[in-house]
């Protein structure tokens, strides 16, 4: 009998945006909106955008192979491969088996697992699945591996700053650096119109704003309450947000990532936690009277949560907005994109250190879980991690589109959407070496990618 995997997580990641990319104080002037409008008001500095060499398939083969190759993984050894997205460029064919071929050329067609989709959260189901396999009696000793790939795009408009583009491929097993405390799990599922994607001829959504930000909020009180239920439970004593090092949240803007921080906060005021001190409970005893609804609309509580919050964000919260920050709302990647910046500032001091995750996807679902983070041997260990992501570099080689370049770019992308027979520019010219491009769909809408040579010289071919 074998024996149980210890310390199930997560043992590698790679992290793959688009090079393509535009300011938003640029595009703020560009739309006329008012000065601060994306910048301080959403919390937002730039966002990255695919071309029409670029996609959600080819941002993912790029992840999963620069993944294997730089920390040495054998495709042979992988045995379950699960993609989160919510961007469909097929309604019946998974993006995993789009995936396929770099394990086929090695003779590996023995691989458990599809696409999980509900708008953001779609990812992390996937890597539950990834991670409840290791844990189970089913896995045969192999990896597991989890994509979390999406191109968020929106009509021209107040909402088109939120989009963002990645793919961020994780490796998963026992024993690794970052492992899933999994009693310490919360859910919170509800049926909402607060963003959907219901014109399967378009790639926009339907949005109402105000509504989505009061369910992630909602969501948000849910999770947290449960978690704490089952803490107190588990351990005997209370929970509050003194008990995480790290927190770590989905990520549609930036502002909203303040908002959520600083509504835990307020929760802990609620159940009169020790994070809270006599200045803070002054501070929010004029709101405890308020009915979930009413919290949820205060723009005074919302101030004086945030004015609470503050000192702990900038210690717990602050390391992991680096990426969203800077690449935009990437929707099922967006959460592992804000975990990645975590490891990228903090990977030397980790060890030991527990980050709680909030994941929410609109429609509606929900979880929030820990993760502890232990030193292990090379590969796998946090500060080669870091190295290998090696995201500052990948910031610094981006190009910066002017608005009128990117407002074109869009429409042929809108054009393009659900076309066929079609042959893309092929402009490689900013990817990185090593990346994945599409380069036609034919005339029965078969898309064809090829891989940019790395630089040694060596050409992959297309598929």
């Amino acid at each position: 009998m074998a024996l149980q995997p210890k310390n199930v997580g997560i043992l590698a990641m790679e992290v793959y945006f688009p090079r393509t990319c535009i300011q938003q104080e640029v595009l703020e002037a560009h739309d006329g909106a008012s000065k601060g409008k994306y910048t301080i008001g959403l919390g937002q500095d730039c966002m990255a955008f695919c071309t029409d060499v670029e996609d959600v398939i080819s941002m993912s083969l790029t992840a999963v192979s620069s993944l294997l190759e730089k920390y040495g993984v054998d495709p042979k050894q992988n045995g379950r491969l699960e993609v989160g997205g919510e961007t469909v460029l097929d309604k019946s064919k998974s993006i995993k088996t789009f995936l396929m071929p770099i394990f086929e050329k090695c003779g590996n067609t023995d691989i458990e697992g599809v696409d999980s989709t509900n708008a953001c959260y779609g990812g992390t189901a996937a890597l539950f699945n990834c991670v409840n396999w290791v844990e189970s009696s089913s896995w045969d000793g192999r990896y597991g591996l989890v994509v979390c790939t999406d191109s968020a795009v929106y009509a021209e408009g107040p909402a088109r700053p939120t989009g963002g583009a990645a793919a961020i491929a994780m490796l998963i097993g026992p024993n690794a650096p970052i492992s899933f405390e999994s009693k310490l799990r919360a859910s919170h599922m509800a049926h909402a119109y607060d963003f959907y994607k219901p014109d399967l001829a378009s790639e926009y959504p339907v949005v109402d704003g105000k509504l989505s930000q009061t369910c992630y909020l909602m969501a948000l009180d849910s999770c947290y309450k449960s978690l704490c239920d089952k803490y107190e439970k588990l351990e005997g004593k209370q929970f509050s947000v003194s008990d995480v090092d790290y927190f770590v949240f989905h990520s549609p803007y930036n502002k909203l990532v303040q908002k959520s921080f600083a509504r835990l906060l307020f929760n802990d005021f609620l159940r009169s936690a020790s994070s809270i001190n006599e200045s803070a409970k002054e501070k929010l005893a004029p709101f405890a009277s308020l009915t979930s609804d009413e919290s949820y609309q205060s723009r005074d509580l919302e101030k004086a949560s945030q004015q609470v919050a503050k000192p702990f964000y900038d210690s717990k919260v602050q390391p992991s907005t680096l990426v969203p920050n800077q690449v935009g709302n990437m929707y099922t990647a967006s959460i592992y994109a804000a975990f990645a910046s975590l490891i990228h500032n903090k990977h030397s001091t980790l060890a030991g250190q527990r980050v709680m995750l909030f994941s929410y996807g609109s429609g509606l679902s929900s979880s929030m879980f820990s993760v502890r983070l232990n030193e292990v041997q090379l590969p796998f260990n946090l500060s080669n991690i870091a190295s290998v992501m090696n995201i500052s570099e990948k910031l610094k080689s981006r190009q910066e589109f002017p608005p009128e370049k990117f407002v074109e770019t869009m429409k042929v992308m809108e054009h393009r959407y659900g076309g066929k027979d079609f042959v893309t520019s092929k402009d490689c010219s900013v990817l990185a070496p090593g990346t994945y491009y599409l380069t036609e769909v034919d005339s029965k809408y078969r898309r064809f990618y090829s891989k940019k040579a790395s630089e040694n010289g060596t050409l992959a071919n297309g598929h």
